[in-house]
């Protein structure tokens, strides 16, 4: 009988392996490692409490290897096998990203875990791109990158083997599994030497940056990978001690005492010597290495409060300095609720619910309000992890490594069918899975107190 590897093992794997990676391409990036390790030590060094909530709750094993990476590709069909492929390491699309809104032409997924039991195993995750020719205003650019995108294959011929074989038996092998890790990896390798030559990756560079960053190269190599940190104002504030060169601001909403959604910041993408057709000698500026901070998850209500305050906001942080911009950002969020009860009470946040031990030893309840349950120590509410991603804030993090702003001849033009046709899928909600982890968690310590579920 064969032996399968799990696809949560696989998984795990991979993202060991495109760390050593990265940090073997971007030496900056192992420093980065080792600055946000620093950091958080220190704040669990001084604060107790969040070390023994994060212990409580099986936080800390994770906070160690929690990282994400992104990538951007050129074709349906580059993005169609990117999401089998990673559905082998047991990552799946979540959620529709328009960063067309923010002049950037490209819209976007990200493929991660979607279980609680996988999230805790690891729970990386690739912010994937797929980049919108139509979006291109040269008719002449628009034809030329996609006949050059027509000539390459960003996948080796094993990786593919590998993918039809795990789809066929429904999973791999222990042998076959390091093989998959090995070929997979070469899909996200940078690769010094461009496809095109100098003139006609600068006259793509032109349209965009992004766009000579997704047409010009062999694959899409991996861009940046993301350690999560527990205070990214400190780590920005040490980073240029570190050697290096952090963005102007921090992406997403600002400092906290109950942290919502994700904060984002980076060094800025370093300018790598590239080798163009023809033995043309330049230059290409695409990777950089980014940290965030995550939160809890918010609500459709609690994310229509975060949008209309950050954007808001938006006119008035314009140009400022990062200390300047969260100053001005916290001034902006004073209407939204900064404690765990007030954001649960009034539905801003999701929470898991769980019986405790004298709940438990109680015996069946005869209050059935939640609040109440949770006053009387019967039952907890812990606020749930935001596990995606922010488009504003991803764009941001583009611009400010891509340089230059937006173009506005890109906004306004969200097609999620299209996205979803090219992936050859739909993507899950985000809103949906944390809504259902809320309710089983609720519905399960409500049976532990013989309560009947609420509906």
């Amino acid at each position: 009988m064969t032996t399968l590897v799990s696809h949560h093992e696989i998984r795990d794997r991979f993202s060991k392996a495109m760390s050593a990676m990265y940090q073997a391409e971007v030496p900056q990036y192992e420093t980065l490692l080792d600055l946000v390790a620093e950091v958080n030590r220190e704040t669990l060094e001084r604060d107790p409490e969040l070390a023994a909530r994060l212990k409580a709750h099986d936080e800390l094993n994770r906070l160690g290897v929690e990282r994400h990476g992104a990538i951007r590709v050129g074709t349906p069909a580059e993005l169609t096998m990117l999401r089998r492929l990673f559905a082998v390491m047991g990552m799946y699309p979540v959620g529709y990203y328009d960063l067309s809104e923010a002049g950037v032409p490209v819209h976007s997924t990200a493929f991660r875990p979607i279980d609680d039991a996988a999230l805790a195993r690891n729970p990386f995750r690739v912010f994937t791109s797929l980049l919108r020719l139509e979006l291109i205003e040269s008719a002449e650019m628009r034809e030329r990158a996609t006949d050059i995108l027509a000539e390459r294959d960003i996948f080796t011929p094993g990786a593919r083997e590998l993918i039809e074989l795990s789809e066929c038996q429904g999973g791999l092998t222990d042998e076959q599994a390091d093989r998959f890790v090995a070929e997979s990896l070469e899909t996200f390798r940078w690769h010094q030497d461009a496809t095109v030559d100098l003139e006609t990756y600068e006259a793509l560079h032109a349209e965009h940056r992004l766009i000579a960053d997704v047409v010009c190269f062999h694959g899409p190599h991996i861009n940046h990978l993301t350690p999560r940190t527990l205070d990214i104002d400190e780590a920005q504030r040490r980073m240029p001690a570190a050697g290096m060169n952090p963005k102007e601001v921090i992406e997403g909403p600002p400092r906290r005492d109950c942290p919502i959604l994700l904060r984002q910041t980076s060094f800025k993408a370093l300018e790598e010597p590239t080798r163009f057709a023809g033995e043309r000698q330049g230059t290409h500026t695409a990777r950089f290495g980014e940290i965030e901070q995550r939160g809890v998850a918010l609500t459709a209500k609690g994310r229509a409060l975060y949008d209309r305050l950050l954007a808001e906001s938006r006119q008035r942080t314009a140009g400022l300095t990062n200390e300047e911009h969260q100053r001005v950002l916290a001034e902006a969020f004073d209407d939204f609720p900064d404690t765990e009860t007030e954001l649960r009470r009034q539905g801003l946040a999701f929470f898991e619910y769980r019986p405790t031990e004298a709940g438990c030893e109680a015996g069946p309840a005869t209050e059935t309000e939640v609040e109440q349950l949770i006053e009387q120590g019967l039952i907890t509410a812990r606020p749930i992890t935001y596990e995606d991603f922010l488009p504003v804030s991803a764009a941001g993090i583009f611009q400010s490594n891509l340089g230059g702003n937006g173009s506005e001849a890109y906004t306004g033009h969200a097609n999620r069918e299209a996205f979803e046709a090219a992936l050859g899928a739909p993507v899950t909600d985000e809103l949906t899975l944390y809504a259902e982890r809320e309710r089983s968690s609720l519905d399960a310590a409500l049976a532990s107190l013989g309560i009947p579920p609420v509906r």
